[in-house]
């Protein structure tokens, strides 16, 4: 599990495509100095299993699940990512419940300079937009955040291809994850919050195993 909170800007040190997965390889001395083959290790909001780790970097298996689902498959060498150690237990949980199991995909329709901070608006693929409230928690390439506006601004989205929310970034989140130079057409990945998921599943009489 992870909080949402980055503790490192890593930069991809390589992408090799291997059939309908790949290997990707990532710089990041904090995070990679004490991962071991078996730990898990959040790139941009993706849960990775560390196969090698050493000299500041580690590498990791995408499975094509994975390349379809987010937006890991489009990077670049030397592109910059978010990178988050899972949270120890007993730890602080300073931003959300985050999985590292990403939803889908939205794209940066709109990022304008407010009086601190920067305000993204998103847009949602049908079928994610109805775990997106206002004032609620939205992990976005890894990022923990809160929703400060959606679209209709009735407090939930609605599905449908015009949804979108608006998250506003302060200058810390600025200077410390890839948001900060985030600028309008960029793909990012978005995990909703699990607990809207399995409100969701209770209120619709799903039956546990």
């Amino acid at each position: 599990m992870f909080t949402g909170i980055v503790e490192e800007l890593g930069e991809v040190a390589g992408l090799e495509r291997l059939g309908d997965s790949a290997r990707l390889a990532v710089r990041g001395p904090l995070v990679a100095a004490a991962a071991a083959p078996g730990n898990s290790i959040a790139v941009n909001g993706v849960c990775l299993t560390v196969t090698r780790s050493g000299d500041g970097e580690f590498t990791a298996d995408v499975m094509g699940e994975t390349l379809d689902r987010t937006g890991l498959g489009a990077l670049a060498t030397g592109a910059p990512v978010n990178l988050e150690r899972p949270v120890r237990a007993g730890g602080g949980l300073d931003g959300h419940i985050v999985q590292g199991h990403v939803d889908g995909t939205g794209v940066i329709v709109d990022s304008r300079p407010a009086e601190r901070w920067q305000v993204l608006r998103i847009s949602l693929p049908a079928g994610l937009a109805r775990y997106v409230a206002y004032k609620g928690s939205v992990a976005v390439d890894g990022v923990s955040l809160t929703v400060s506006d959606v679209s209709g601004n009735t407090g939930a989205l609605a599905d449908g291809a015009d949804s979108w929310f608006e998250v506003s970034l302060i200058p810390e989140t600025m200077a410390r994850t890839t948001l900060g130079a985030a600028a309008a057409g960029s793909m990012v990945n978005i995990e909703v919050d699990v607990i809207a998921k399995y409100v969701e599943r209770l209120l619709a009489g799903g039956e546990s195993r």
